[in-house]
């Protein structure tokens, strides 16, 4: 019998869910049959169903809490996290990080715009060619043609459609014809494709050592790769990944080496997918192409700088932990090397990145940013960068660490040059991604 004393049809009593011999059933039985129950018995009578009502411990159940309550847990929680947002940032500002302040980075732009230093500097014409050959360099895979290619358009239509300076490739592995098809017919300037042992053009073929890339004979297998596991548990970016570390040595102290380069003066490196972009403080507009109206290379003849650069960065300290203890060790043994107007001070600096400075052992990890640099290379060639790139090339820093060319090039100018030949081309931006 159901809850009002009515006897049951054992069909419903089955569909309930509730066996019986005899079709009657207890209250305390049917009780938890009594929804589905109800609305089948109105169904048989040819009654409208009525509405089941789910009971609040059964919501209770599904639901940890009312809906209320999930309101007041969700905008709690987003107070938490903006509350958290506000004290790191103003917390970062108390710490006295210049590099967040952009009203004073902002002034210091400005500032070095109406310094007599940069007054003073001198702009070619369109027609004042550099007197050095100056080339187009990139070392570059097959694999990132389509890379290659966007750079290319970039450069072209904003600086060498005008002045066609000389497109150099270099790869560790010959190039394809359709690399050599595509990039050829993206610019009216003359285009080289070299490997590290070969070069290739209409009319020269040159071969160089092989060691210029495979890894040197006095390092140590499996140091390198107790080395490799090392760094990469401290999470160091490409630290497991051997032709980085082959690329930083090579573009450290061997590429000026190669015979592609051997009549030029100047150079000015370009990596795959990077645009050429107008350039605010602070990198705070990215948004309109630039014009580079001038020879970059006549520009630094005319004004007697050596290196041009665009941004600087600061590095991860664990790639680079013995670079400034194995550079000391080469200033002890050359105490005349350091040039009177040097940069050592930004070098050394620990008021920024005092983590940095401990972390490196002195070098405040502050370099500039290799993905674009022009150079004079002559100043690679020279005897004293040379001494010192081949002293570091011996303590294996390249490998057992991962040492950059960026902190590499950097501390060899920051010492060795003077730094007001040292250009920042603050009217050309870098876009890399």
């Amino acid at each position: 019998m159901d809850h009002q004393g009515q006897k049951v049809p054992k069909s419903l009593v089955r569909q309930a869910g509730v066996k019986s011999a005899n079709g009657r059933v207890s209250l305390c039985l049917l009780e938890t049959s009594i929804p589905k129950l109800e609305s089948t018995r109105s169904n048989w009578r040819g009654e409208k169903p009525k509405p089941t009502y789910t009971s609040w411990s059964t919501r209770r159940r599904r639901f940890p809490f009312p809906p209320l309550q999930h309101v007041i847990v969700i905008l709690a929680v987003l107070v938490v996290v903006a509350v958290s947002l506000l004290i790191y940032f103003f917390g970062i500002r108390g710490r006295g990080f210049q590099e967040y302040n952009l009203e004073k980075a902002r002034q210091e732009y400005y500032d070095y715009l109406a310094s007599p230093q940069h007054q003073a500097l001198i702009y070619p014409t369109e027609d004042d060619r550099a007197h050095g050959k100056g080339a187009l360099i990139a070392l570059v895979r097959n694999s990132e043609l389509r890379e290659m290619a966007q750079s290319m358009r970039e450069l072209e239509e904003t600086f060498n459609r005008k002045f066609k300076v000389p497109w150099i490739f270099f790869n560790d592995e010959p190039f394809e014809d359709k690399f050599i098809r595509i990039t050829s017919s993206l610019t009216d300037a003359e285009t080289s494709y070299g490997i590290v042992s070969i070069l290739i053009s209409l009319k020269v073929a040159e071969v160089i050592p092989r060691e210029h890339w495979n890894v040197p004979t006095w390092i140590h297998p499996d140091m390198m790769q107790a080395s490799f596991d090392k760094l990469d548990s401290q999470r160091v970016q490409y630290a497991k990944m051997l032709s980085y570390h082959k690329m930083c040595r090579w573009n450290s102290g061997l590429f000026y080496q190669h015979p592609a380069l051997a009549n030029y003066t100047w150079y000015w490196r370009v990596e795959p997918n990077v645009q050429c972009v107008s350039f605010y403080i602070l990198c705070t507009n990215l948004s309109f192409f630039c014009q580079i109206d001038y020879d970059v290379f006549r520009f630094m003849e005319l004004n007697d700088k050596t290196y041009g650069f665009v941004i600087n960065i600061y590095d991860s300290p664990d790639s680079i932990r013995s670079l400034w203890p194995t550079t000391l060790e080469y200033l002890s043994l050359h105490p005349d090397a350091i040039h009177p107007n040097s940069a050592l001070e930004w070098l050394t600096d620990s008021t920024r990145r005092p983590g940095h400075n401990r972390a490196a052992n002195g070098y405040s990890t502050c370099h500039f940013w290799s993905n674009f640099e022009i150079g004079n290379l002559n100043f690679w060639r020279g005897e004293r960068y040379q001494s010192y790139f081949d002293y570091l090339d011996r303590q294996g820093g390249f490998f057992y660490e991962r040492w950059g060319d960026a902190p590499v090039h950097s501390v060899a100018l920051g010492l060795f040059e003077d730094k007001h030949k040292i250009h920042w081309f603050h009217d050309i931006g870098n876009l890399s991604r």
